[in-house]
Protein backbone atom coordinates (compact mmCIF):
# COMPACT_ATOMS: atom_id res chain seq x y z
CA UNK A 1 0.00 0.00 0.00
CA UNK A 2 1.39 3.38 -1.01
CA UNK A 3 0.82 6.15 1.50
CA UNK A 4 0.19 9.63 0.17
CA UNK A 5 1.91 12.37 2.12
CA UNK A 6 1.02 16.00 1.51
CA UNK A 7 3.14 18.89 2.74
CA UNK A 8 1.85 22.33 3.65
CA UNK A 9 4.19 24.80 5.31
CA UNK A 10 6.23 22.74 7.80
CA UNK A 11 3.53 20.11 8.33
CA UNK A 12 3.18 16.72 6.69
CA UNK A 13 -0.31 15.23 6.35
CA UNK A 14 -0.96 11.54 5.86
CA UNK A 15 -3.28 8.65 6.56
CA UNK A 16 -2.73 7.09 9.96
CA UNK A 17 -1.53 3.50 10.26
CA UNK A 18 -1.86 0.95 13.06
CA UNK A 19 1.57 1.96 14.34
CA UNK A 20 0.23 5.49 15.02
CA UNK A 21 -2.33 4.30 17.56
CA UNK A 22 -0.14 4.81 20.63
CA UNK A 23 0.97 8.32 19.59
CA UNK A 24 -2.63 9.28 18.84
CA UNK A 25 -3.77 7.99 22.24
CA UNK A 26 -1.02 10.08 23.89
CA UNK A 27 -2.02 13.15 21.88
CA UNK A 28 -5.70 12.81 22.83
CA UNK A 29 -4.75 12.24 26.48
CA UNK A 30 -2.52 15.34 26.48
CA UNK A 31 -5.36 17.60 25.31
CA UNK A 32 -7.09 17.04 28.68
CA UNK A 33 -10.38 18.12 27.07
CA UNK A 34 -11.32 15.33 24.67
CA UNK A 35 -12.98 12.11 25.79
CA UNK A 36 -10.13 9.62 26.05
CA UNK A 37 -11.11 6.27 24.58
CA UNK A 38 -9.19 3.04 25.11
CA UNK A 39 -5.76 2.70 23.52
CA UNK A 40 -7.19 -0.29 21.63
CA UNK A 41 -9.81 1.94 20.01
CA UNK A 42 -7.13 4.28 18.65
CA UNK A 43 -5.14 1.33 17.27
CA UNK A 44 -8.28 0.18 15.47
CA UNK A 45 -9.19 3.69 14.36
CA UNK A 46 -5.78 4.26 12.80
CA UNK A 47 -5.93 0.86 11.11
CA UNK A 48 -9.56 0.54 9.97
CA UNK A 49 -10.61 4.17 9.37
CA UNK A 50 -7.30 5.44 7.98
CA UNK A 51 -8.81 6.61 4.69
CA UNK A 52 -11.11 9.06 6.45
CA UNK A 53 -8.74 10.09 9.24
CA UNK A 54 -5.57 12.17 9.16
CA UNK A 55 -2.28 12.69 11.00
CA UNK A 56 -0.32 15.95 10.95
CA UNK A 57 3.40 15.72 11.72
CA UNK A 58 6.24 18.14 12.08
CA UNK A 59 9.84 17.01 12.54
CA UNK A 60 8.60 13.43 12.92
CA UNK A 61 6.26 14.24 15.83
CA UNK A 62 2.49 13.70 15.70
CA UNK A 63 1.00 17.13 16.37
CA UNK A 64 -2.50 16.65 15.01
CA UNK A 65 -5.09 13.94 14.47
CA UNK A 66 -8.62 13.88 13.14
CA UNK A 67 -10.73 10.74 13.30
CA UNK A 68 -13.52 10.57 10.79
CA UNK A 69 -15.73 8.04 9.09
CA UNK A 70 -18.33 7.93 6.36
CA UNK A 71 -21.77 7.75 7.89
CA UNK A 72 -23.11 4.29 6.91
CA UNK A 73 -26.66 5.69 6.79
CA UNK A 74 -25.60 8.68 4.65
CA UNK A 75 -22.41 7.82 2.71
CA UNK A 76 -22.14 11.38 1.37
CA UNK A 77 -21.51 12.60 4.94
CA UNK A 78 -18.15 12.53 6.72
CA UNK A 79 -18.60 12.41 10.48
CA UNK A 80 -15.70 13.89 12.43
CA UNK A 81 -15.31 12.08 15.74
CA UNK A 82 -12.34 13.86 17.33
CA UNK A 83 -10.02 16.71 16.42
CA UNK A 84 -6.80 16.95 18.41
CA UNK A 85 -3.96 19.44 18.05
CA UNK A 86 -0.92 19.45 20.30
CA UNK A 87 -0.64 22.59 22.44
CA UNK A 88 2.63 23.51 20.67
CA UNK A 89 0.86 23.63 17.28
CA UNK A 90 -2.33 25.49 18.21
CA UNK A 91 -3.28 28.88 16.86
CA UNK A 92 -2.02 28.43 13.31
CA UNK A 93 -5.05 26.82 11.68
CA UNK A 94 -3.71 23.26 11.77
CA UNK A 95 -7.13 21.71 12.42
CA UNK A 96 -8.61 23.51 9.40
CA UNK A 97 -5.66 22.45 7.25
CA UNK A 98 -6.17 18.83 8.31
CA UNK A 99 -9.87 18.98 7.45
CA UNK A 100 -9.15 20.52 4.04
CA UNK A 101 -6.48 17.88 3.31
CA UNK A 102 -8.90 15.15 4.36
CA UNK A 103 -11.63 16.40 2.01
CA UNK A 104 -9.20 16.27 -0.95
CA UNK A 105 -8.68 12.52 -0.58
CA UNK A 106 -10.08 9.95 -2.97
CA UNK A 107 -11.93 8.34 -0.01
CA UNK A 108 -13.81 11.63 0.48
CA UNK A 109 -14.47 12.36 -3.18
CA UNK A 110 -18.24 11.85 -2.82
CA UNK A 111 -18.55 13.68 0.51
CA UNK A 112 -21.05 16.54 0.32
CA UNK A 113 -21.36 17.23 4.06
CA UNK A 114 -19.13 17.24 7.13
CA UNK A 115 -20.80 16.55 10.47
CA UNK A 116 -19.57 16.67 14.04
CA UNK A 117 -21.04 16.90 17.49
CA UNK A 118 -19.73 19.69 19.69
CA UNK A 119 -20.55 20.58 23.28
CA UNK A 120 -21.76 24.14 23.96
CA UNK A 121 -18.67 24.94 26.05
CA UNK A 122 -16.23 23.86 23.32
CA UNK A 123 -15.78 27.23 21.65
CA UNK A 124 -12.60 26.26 19.72
CA UNK A 125 -14.43 23.38 17.96
CA UNK A 126 -17.46 25.55 17.27
CA UNK A 127 -15.17 28.15 15.70
CA UNK A 128 -13.37 25.44 13.70
CA UNK A 129 -16.54 24.11 12.08
CA UNK A 130 -18.12 27.53 11.50
CA UNK A 131 -14.82 28.67 9.97
CA UNK A 132 -14.67 25.58 7.78
CA UNK A 133 -18.12 26.38 6.41
CA UNK A 134 -16.95 29.91 5.53
CA UNK A 135 -13.78 28.62 3.85
CA UNK A 136 -15.84 26.12 1.86
CA UNK A 137 -18.38 28.83 0.99
CA UNK A 138 -21.29 26.84 2.37
CA UNK A 139 -23.69 26.66 5.30
CA UNK A 140 -23.19 25.50 8.87
CA UNK A 141 -26.42 24.24 10.43
CA UNK A 142 -26.47 23.61 14.17
CA UNK A 143 -29.12 21.42 15.78
CA UNK A 144 -29.70 19.44 18.96
CA UNK A 145 -28.27 15.94 18.87
CA UNK A 146 -27.53 14.33 22.25
CA UNK A 147 -28.69 15.78 25.54
CA UNK A 148 -27.20 15.20 28.97
CA UNK A 149 -29.92 12.69 29.86
CA UNK A 150 -28.91 10.48 26.91
CA UNK A 151 -25.57 9.70 28.57
CA UNK A 152 -25.15 7.12 31.35
CA UNK A 153 -24.53 8.28 34.89
CA UNK A 154 -20.86 9.03 35.27
CA UNK A 155 -18.75 10.77 37.87
CA UNK A 156 -19.05 13.94 35.83
CA UNK A 157 -22.19 14.86 33.94
CA UNK A 158 -21.69 14.92 30.17
CA UNK A 159 -22.67 18.12 28.39
CA UNK A 160 -25.18 18.23 25.59
CA UNK A 161 -23.75 17.63 22.11
CA UNK A 162 -24.90 19.85 19.26
CA UNK A 163 -24.79 18.55 15.69
CA UNK A 164 -22.86 20.77 13.28
CA UNK A 165 -23.63 20.04 9.62
CA UNK A 166 -21.42 21.78 7.07
CA UNK A 167 -22.52 21.69 3.45
CA UNK A 168 -23.32 21.07 0.77
CA UNK A 169 -19.66 21.19 -0.26
CA UNK A 170 -18.97 21.99 -3.89
CA UNK A 171 -16.23 19.88 -5.48
CA UNK A 172 -14.26 22.98 -6.48
CA UNK A 173 -14.15 24.17 -2.84
CA UNK A 174 -12.51 21.01 -1.48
Amino acid sequence: MTMTIEKENDFYFREPAKDDGAAVWELIKATKVLDLNSSYSYLMWCDIFSGTSIIAEKNGKTLGFISGYKNPNNPNKLFIWQVAVDASARGNGLATKMLRQLLKREACKKIDYVEATVSPSNQPSQSLFKGLAKKLDTECHISDCYVTDDFPDEEEEHEDELLFTIGPIATENK
